[in-house]
């Protein structure tokens, strides 16, 4: 089960997390202030807009085959299906609801980080896309801002939380090793994005061990995400002091 979980891992947000300790040490080690620095989060694949469309979306198929693998590996022969990921389909509406307001809940204070880590120098300027305005692009976003949300919820909350209670780990150790994991992949971004993101981590830790409902958790960071990739350019053109310039 061990190595089961380091495979999966490895294949997925485990091997992000070790380039993003890397980034943020080439980072650090730059001339350049690391609040000067940039990092750009969608970018573009081509320069002609039907490849680049075609690249964006193998990229979204590709990158959620970890996820695949991860259903397939504590899928159950007995409904619910998917029980030990938390998921199922018997509370659609309350799911949905729940995960609204968990986005507006996370979604205020994790900006006040954002900008207090830009204040401090601690963290990179993040550009959330520099997509070209195509009529393919907004739809682009909501596929990036899905595959986040499948990727991160459904491994480091659900796989993880199922897996290592098989090895015997108490709750408290769960929910902040997951949120550790959720930090440090996030660390390219600077130090504030891996302070908001362990908090994000063990907020979303203990709602999952309090409910055990997988669902609302994906909905709040597709929600969260959405509104980050496809509002940014009004936020960067509205606020420029606080967002940079528009792309």
């Amino acid at each position: 089960m061990r190595a089961e979980v380091a495979i999966v891992l490895g294949l997925s947000l485990g091997a992000s997390a070790v380039y993003s300790i890397v980034s943020i040490v080439n980072r650090l080690t730059r001339t350049e202030a690391l609040a000067d620095q940039k990092a750009t989060l969608n970018n573009s694949l081509s320069e002609r807009p039907a490849f680049d469309l075609v690249y964006q979306v193998l990229g979204v198929v590709f990158d959620l085959m970890p996820v695949a693998l991860v259903v397939f590996l504590l899928w159950r022969s007995a409904a619910p299906r998917l029980g030990r990921l938390g998921i199922d389909a018997t509370r659609p509406w309350h799911d949905g609801l729940g995960g609204v307001a968990l986005a507006a809940a996370i979604g205020i204070p994790g900006i006040g980080v954002y900008l207090g880590g830009r204040a401090l120098g601690i963290s990179v300027d993040v550009v959330p896309t520099n997509l070209d305005a195509y009529w393919w692009t907004v739809p682009v976003l909501l596929l990036s801002a899905m595959r986040a949300a499948l990727t991160e919820e459904v491994i480091v909350v659900g796989y993880l939380f199922a897996r290592l209670g098989d090895l015997g780990w108490g709750r408290w150790k769960i929910i902040v090793g997951s949120a550790l994991l959720r930090g440090s992949y996030h660390l390219y971004q600077g130090f504030g994005a891996f302070i908001g993101n362990v908090a994000m981590g063990i907020v979303f830790g203990w709602l999952y061990t309090r409910f055990g409902r997988l669902v609302p958790l994906i909905v709040a960071h597709f929600l969260l995400d959405a509104a980050i990739f496809i509002g940014y350019p009004w936020a960067a053109a509205t606020f420029p002091m606080l967002f940079g310039p528009s792309v």
